[in-house]
């Protein structure tokens, strides 16, 4: 079994990403996992993604990346055809409304137990909550990618994506260690629990 986690570098004139810190710290305390820093770039993301999958072999793929805006650790539930970027990339580049992949279906679930997973995460003490929104940036890009190569390419490979707090929000330790029960528990649950995470806006 392996397991390849990513995260993003940093973008936005930060000087780090708590993404690809908790990532990479996740991945060091597992024997059977391999962390990947992925560039923020539009152009760029997706080739590396595919080369690391299809580097390493992995059963399992968790791409991770920041959300500024939480306070909590936030599995992600569904991925749209759709990049909006509200800010420029690293290399500049600020495409708006276009598809993620042209022709693809209008969206892709998750294969990843994610209810299961944020149960787990608050056992734990940790903040988390189901997100069935991945925004239209890199991150977005990168879930919708990974799962439409799932569904093309890699058959067997289950994968999703995590939002993740800034550092000041939650300690990376913290970040590190539901990103490892992210991965326990998509290696030990293969259906999701049937417990409501639904939303009402």
């Amino acid at each position: 079994m392996t397991v390849l986690l990513t995260g993003f570098a940093p973008f936005d004139g930060a000087a780090t990403n708590p993404s690809w810190q908790a990532a990479s710290r996740a991945a060091a305390q597992r024997r059977d996992t391999v962390a990947v820093e992925l560039p923020c770039e539009f152009a760029a993301a997706l080739p590396a993604l595919r080369a690391a999958i299809g580097e390493h072999r992995p059963e399992l793929v968790v791409c991770t990346g920041l959300a500024g805006g939480r306070d909590h650790v936030s599995p992600e539930r569904v991925a749209i055809n759709l990049i909006d970027a509200r800010i420029p990339d690293n290399a500049g580049a600020q495409p708006i409304d276009v598809p993620v992949v042209s022709g693809g279906p209008s969206a892709y679930f998750t294969t990843l137990p994610v209810k299961a997973a944020v149960a787990a995460i608050q056992e734990a003490g940790v903040p988390a909550a189901v997100s069935y929104t991945a925004g239209t940036y890199v991150c977005n890009q990168v879930f919708y990618g990974l799962m439409h190569l799932i569904a093309t390419e890699f058959p067997g490979l289950r994968g999703g994506f995590v939002h993740v707090p800034e550092e000041a929000v939650l300690p990376l330790d913290e970040i590190a260690r539901a990103l490892a029960i992210v991965v326990d528990t998509a290696l030990t649950v293969s259906e999701d629990v049937a417990v409501s995470a639904g939303t009402l806006d």
